[in-house]
């Protein structure tokens, strides 16, 4: 008996195609992971990205499929990393550029009930748009002051709601999503890379851009003093090396031979 073949219609043959001319033809494919982002953040990282990366995020089978039909073996390598919760990138640009691109464009995110605060959230003071209604116990049930003026809320101190570390309330949650408050910051998480110029697959891809600059700057406090003490003469040396030269003459002027007169008497 003859298995049935499965039935593929011609728009997953076009969008196959199309991903595979963009695996042939792009230096760089780009996996990042979208779970439990917004559709709509998802969007704006795509604008973002205009110019720089083509986004698309396809079925799994179709871009598994197009990879294949690729005819590349190496590009094979990423396949451990697509999963249902992806988009795929294609670029001309390094792949790790591309990478941080994603992490620097960060988007703004609303708070959920049982979040960690990333840190002290206040609500300021000022006007706001809500009106008088239930929006007023809400905000006192936060030890939030409030008066009427002009048909609108008014918050007459600021008042910090959520403390950093600790769990986000649903009434703090609300207050913040009613306020447009967004604590948080997202971004489309970097997670394996292929380079096609140098046929390599870079697997757990991480950037951190805090992290990196950090280190850093633990690596030029260690190196300044050392080159230094060698004696590396470079814009940035240069003038600690003549200090150093200087203090050294003055040092040794301390032992300077004593000079010794004809009559042979000191």
């Amino acid at each position: 008996m003859t298995t049935p073949k499965a039935h593929v219609t011609e728009g997953k043959k076009k969008v196959v195609k199309e991903l595979t001319d963009l695996v042939k033809k792009k230096r760089t494919i780009l996996i990042a992971s979208i779970k439990n982002i917004p559709a709509s953040q998802v969007q704006e990282t795509v604008k973002k990205l205009r110019g720089k990366a083509i986004v698309k995020v396809p079925k799994k089978n179709l871009i598994l499929k197009a990879i294949n039909d690729s005819g590349d073996e190496k590009v094979k390598g990423i396949e451990e990393k697509i999963n249902e919760n992806v988009a795929v990138m294609f670029s001309d640009i390094d792949c790790f550029d591309l990478a941080a691109e994603l992490v620097k464009n960060k988007i703004p995110a609303k708070a959920k009930p049982g979040q960690e605060a990333p840190e002290d959230i206040e609500v300021p003071a000022g006007p706001t748009e809500l009106v008088p209604g239930p929006a007023i116990s809400e905000l006192g049930a936060l030890g939030i002051q409030v008066q009427i003026d002009k048909g609108k809320i008014t918050i007459k101190a600021p008042k910090v709601i959520a403390e950093k570390g600790k769990k986000i309330s649903q009434g703090a949650a609300d207050i913040m999503a009613k306020l447009d408050i967004k604590p948080f910051s997202i971004s489309l998480v970097p997670l394996a890379g292929y380079d096609a110029h140098e046929k390599k697959v870079y697997l757990n891809i991480e950037i951190d851009r805090d992290k990196a600059l950090e280190e850093l700057k633990k690596a030029y406090g260690k190196s300044l003093p050392f080159a230094v003490e060698i004696g590396y003469p470079s814009s940035d040396t240069i003038k600690f090396i003549l200090l150093k030269a200087s203090m050294n003459a003055k040092a040794l002027e301390k032992y300077e031979t004593p000079q010794i007169n004809e009559g042979g008497n000191n």
